[in-house]
C-alpha cells in the first residue's frame, strides 16, 4: 500500500502549509547543515528531572506486607510546561503581611502540598504524577485540558489518585493465599480523591491511572508475581533485557481517538467498572516500565525495548569501570533518562514519524511529526530480598 503522502488527490489547504515548512526546512537545512533537525519549540532545563525514589515523610508508617521481591528504580521526568502550583488548602501560600493574624507563613516554609494532613506522595510533572515505593511504582496522565477551565487543575487529580493508592496499597495486608487486590485499592483512592477535591473548594480533573504492585507466589522456592493495573492509555511494559523479550505490555483503553479512559470529573470511568488487573508472571533482574503516553506516542515498543537494553548495557560497563559508587536504582534512573531523552527528541521534532502520527493518519487525520506532551517513565527492576 502507498504511503499516504503518495496517494493522488488534490492538495489541500493545510497540506500546501506542510509542504510550504518542508521546503523551509530544506533550506535551513542546505544553509546550516550542522542545524539541520528543526524543532518544534525549545523547552528549559527547569522542566526536565530525576530520582531514584519519590518523597516519603518521615513519620510514615512502614508497609503492613513485604514480600521477598522489592523494586530498585529509578524515575525521570520532561514537562512539555511548568507544573501549576497545587491551590490552597493543599499548598499554604504566604500571606501578604506576617503581623496579620490570620497569617499561614508559619505553614508555607514547608513547600510540600498536603492533604489530610499528610504530605502528598509521588511527583508531579506538567499534568503527569509519577510514584516510587519498594513494592508498587505508577504513573498517571492528567487531562491538560482541564488547564483552560475555571478551577480545573488535572496534575492535582494525577498526584492526588497515585497519593491515596500508594497509601492504600502499604495498608494492605497481603500474601500468596491472599493476593492483593489492586483494583479495590485504586476505586478507594478514587473516592477519596473526589471527597478531596470538593470541599472547602471544588477542583476539577481527570487523569489515566496505572500501576504495577509486586508480590510472590506459593512455590518452593518463591517466584516473582506483578499485578498489573491499567485505566487509560499510560502503560505498563516488562522488559528482559537479557534477551531483550517483552513479557507483558498493557492495552491502551479509549472511548475515541485521543480520548482515553480517565477518572475524574464528568468522566463515567471508574475502576471497579473498567480498570483492568492483569497477573504476571516474571523473573528476578525483569525490568518494568510505568510510562504515560509521551512515550508511547513517540516511540514503538521495539525502539523503548531497544533503547533500555542499551542503556542497561552502558551502565553496567560503566559500573564495573568502578569510576563512582552506583547502585542498582541508579541504574534505573539512568535507564529511565535515556529513554525518556529519545521520546523527547520525537516529540520535539515536526517531521519525525511517530506512533501518534500513524494512529491519527488511521483515523483520517492530517497530522505528522511526534506528540509534544509530558513525559513520564518509571523504571523498575525486580529484585530478591536479602534475609
Amino acid at each position: 500500500m502507498l504511503a499516504p503522502s503518495f496517494r493522488m488527490r488534490r492538495p489541500l489547504p493545510h497540506q500546501l502549509l506542510q509542504a510550504w515548512r518542508a521546503h523551509q526546512y530544506l533550506q535551513r537545512a542546505l544553509v546550516h547543515p550542522q542545524q539541520s533537525r528543526c524543532f518544534a519549540q525549545k523547552i528549559t532545563e527547569a522542566q526536565t528531572g530525576a530520582g531514584t525514589n519519590t518523597p516519603v515523610p518521615d513519620n510514615a508508617e512502614p508497609p503492613k506486607s513485604k514480600p521477598p521481591f522489592y523494586f530498585e528504580a529509578g524515575y525521570a521526568l520532561f514537562a512539555k510546561r511548568p507544573s501549576r502550583p497545587f491551590p490552597p488548602p493543599f499548598l499554604s501560600l504566604p500571606s501578604t503581611s506576617f503581623s496579620e493574624p490570620l497569617s499561614t507563613y508559619n505553614k508555607s516554609r514547608d513547600r510540600r502540598p498536603t492533604v489530610n494532613g499528610q504530605t502528598i506522595r509521588g511527583v508531579t510533572n506538567g499534568d503527569d504524577a509519577v510514584l516510587v515505593s519498594e513494592n508498587f511504582v505508577g504513573a498517571n496522565d492528567g487531562v491538560g485540558a482541564w488547564a483552560a477551565r475555571k478551577m480545573g487543575h488535572a496534575a492535582l487529580w494525577s498526584r492526588l489518585i497515585l497519593h491515596f493508592w500508594s497509601l492504600e496499597v502499604e495498608g494492605a495486608s497481603y500474601s500468596p493465599s491472599s493476593p492483593p487486590d489492586p483494583v479495590a485499592y485504586l476505586q478507594k483512592a478514587f473516592e477519596l480523591t473526589k471527597n478531596a477535591t470538593s470541599s472547602p473548594n471544588e477542583w476539577h480533573g481527570t487523569t489515566t491511572a496505572c500501576g504495577a504492585q509486586l508480590g510472590s507466589d506459593d512455590q518452593t522456592p518463591v517466584h516473582p508475581l506483578l499485578y498489573v493495573t491499567q485505566l487509560g492509555d499510560s502503560k505498563i511494559l516488562v522488559v528482559r533485557p537479557s534477551s531483550k523479550e517483552v513479557i507483558f505490555r498493557t492495552q491502551e483503553q479509549w472511548h475515541w481517538f485521543d480520548c482515553p479512559r480517565q477518572l475524574g470529573t464528568n468522566s463515567p470511568d471508574t475502576p471497579t467498572e473498567n480498570a483492568v488487573l492483569d497477573r504476571v508472571e516474571i523473573e528476578e533482574g525483569d525490568v518494568v516500565l510505568a510510562m504515560t503516553d509521551g512515550v508511547v506516542d513517540n516511540l514503538w515498543e521495539h525502539e523503548v525495548v531497544e533503547n533500555v537494553s542499551e542503556s542497561m548495557k552502558r551502565w553496567t560497563s560503566d559500573a564495573e569501570k568502578g569510576t563512582e559508587q552506583q547502585t542498582y536504582a541508579d541504574g534505573m534512573q539512568f535507564v529511565a533518562q535515556q529513554l525518556v531523552n529519545a521520546a523527547r527528541e520525537i516529540a520535539q521534532d515536526p517531521f519525525a514519524e511517530s506512533p501518534y502520527m500513524e494512529k491519527a493518519i488511521d483515523e483520517g487525520l492530517s497530522i505528522e511529526g511526534g506528540k509534544l506532551d509530558d513525559i513520564s517513565v518509571v523504571a523498575a527492576q525486580c529484585k530478591r530480598r536479602k534475609v
